[in-house]
């Protein structure tokens, strides 16, 4: 009889302990602000209300920043209260506490309290409160404000703040607001004075060594176009195609109608390229054949005598053969002039997203970018030396590459405290500009470069066809390894 009645007591407390972690349960239908306290527990504030309650423990530095800084859909088992973390998984039992040694007398089992003990309990978590200092306090906020990074595993890249597509609603809702940081200007105005020197002789040294007809071999004017060929191919593919998918996928930018915008973007970049050139041609093609009607009506009606056409360097007698390489000319400043432009849109972009990166990655970057800019530099004015024009005329070229990437730091300097790289609308122009640069440079590097150069590089001995190769692969190594970074 006495057994019956412990049953049915210990059954109406089970039952109480449900009904009451059930309402509790009810109160509580979220967590937020979660943070990590000395000791590697994890507390956070119930919602809509409530006392701060701690819900796990982490030891290692690693775990702590994995930890979520929400939880959702809080719900009682067993008389207990569980909470679900970004992956979807229970975490739990959530200890309530109200801060007062009654109620946890008549709500904790005796195991239940030695746990909650262990961790930590409300008065000690009070004393722990009032024990810090306004300066531990503000540390343990700028903790609290590091976190969702970490929980949402954001990294920079390229200069702008990414983050996984595997992020809860709530933190994702606070992750697209702009992250005030501190910034080292001195550093970054020096910096703008490093990259221009960087850029500035890269672009010079190939127009340097033409100059110097004796070092200017075969085996090294085909090492430079060759390698800067591989690089303006990574440049396309492994860079900017890259950043503008990470653009577009961003969660702050949420889905996307279109799944396939970033590489449709690219297309029209390449498609505008390739109609560039084409129409340009088209217009060259028209003036020498008008010109050369024109040359041939005045010929027989005004004969030249051969003295004068064989003292004129290219006159109407020749005047086909300079007319067509005058239109290859034109064609090659063309096509030089269009992988410009798409070297010049996403270098402003690099200078700009790189003075608005935190300090924390900001040296590594700036390293990066100078070979980057180096490296482009040189595969572009391996192209310039190789045209028929005046020096004027590709000086002008060079330095228009080397200004570009300083103008856009200068830029970003300028916006430093109001630039927001997770807003939606900076998102989409950034990724929309990356995306047709792509798609220009890979008109350029595999149709204009790598293609029409191999077309006379297929005739040549194996062994320079060998050399040709290796400085091809190669740009696109050392491109391909810095697109870790930037």
């Amino acid at each position: 009889m006495l057994a019956k009645h412990c049953q049915a007591c210990l059954w109406a407390l089970f039952c109480f302990g449900s009904l009451v972690a059930e309402s509790q349960a009810q109160s509580i239908t979220a967590l937020g602000d979660c943070h990590v306290h000395d000791g590697g527990v994890q507390y956070c504030q119930p919602l809509p209300t409530g006392e701060e309650v701690a819900v796990t423990t982490a030891t290692a530095t690693a775990a702590q920043q994995a930890l979520p800084t929400a939880y959702s859909d809080c719900h009682g088992h067993d008389g207990e209260i569980f909470c679900v973390n970004d992956k979807g998984e229970d975490v739990g039992p959530i200890k309530v506490s109200t801060h007062t040694s009654e109620t946890h007398s008549d709500e904790e089992t005796a195991e239940e309290h030695a746990a909650h003990s262990d961790e930590e309990t409300a008065e000690e978590h009070a004393a722990h409160s009032d024990e810090e200092t306004a300066e531990e306090h503000a540390a343990h906020a700028d903790e609290a404000e590091a976190a969702p990074a970490a929980a949402e595993k954001c990294h920079f890249h390229a200069g702008v703040e990414h983050c996984g597509p595997d992020t809860s609603s709530a933190a994702t809702l606070t992750s697209c607001q702009r992250t005030a940081r501190k910034y080292n200007l001195p550093l970054r105005i020096g910096s703008i004075f490093i990259v221009l020197a960087t850029s500035t002789i890269a672009v010079g040294l190939p127009l340097l060594l033409s100059r110097f007809r004796r070092t200017s071999t075969w085996w090294l004017t085909t090492a430079i176009r060759q390698f800067g060929t591989g690089v303006i191919v990574a440049t396309a593919f492994v860079h900017l195609l890259t950043h503008a998918a990470l653009m577009f996928d961003n969660p702050c930018v949420g889905p996307l109608r279109y799944e396939a915008t970033t590489t449709a973007i690219a297309m029209a970049g390449l498609v505008a390229a390739w109609a560039v050139e084409a129409i340009g041609e088209r217009f060259v093609d028209a003036r020498r054949t008008t010109r050369n009607n024109s040359i041939s009506s005045s010929s027989i009606e005004k004969p030249l005598d051969a003295a004068t056409a064989s003292d004129s360097e290219c006159g109407p007698a020749c005047s086909p053969a300079c007319d067509a390489a005058a239109s290859d000319a034109a064609a090659d400043t063309l096509s030089v002039a269009v992988m410009e432009a798409g070297i010049i849109f996403h270098s402003v972009l690099i200078g700009l997203t790189l003075v608005v990166a935190g300090d924390s990655v900001f040296t590594t970057l700036l390293i990066v970018i100078i070979f980057h800019q180096g490296f482009e530099g040189l595969a572009l004015s391996s192209r310039i030396v190789a045209l028929p024009a005046k020096l004027s005329t590709k000086l002008i070229m060079a330095a228009a590459f080397a200004v570009i990437t300083p103008l856009g730091m200068a830029i970003g300097v300028a916006v430093r405290n109001s630039f927001n790289g997770r807003d939606r609308d900076t998102l989409i122009a950034l990724g929309t500009l990356d995306a047709i640069s792509a798609g220009v440079l890979v008109w350029v590097g595999c149709v204009e470069m790598w293609a029409r150069d191999w077309e006379a590089l297929r005739r040549e001995p194996v062994r320079r066809a060998l050399w040709a190769a290796f400085w091809l692969l190669s740009g696109m190594l050392v491109m391909g390894i810095l697109g870790k970074w930037a």
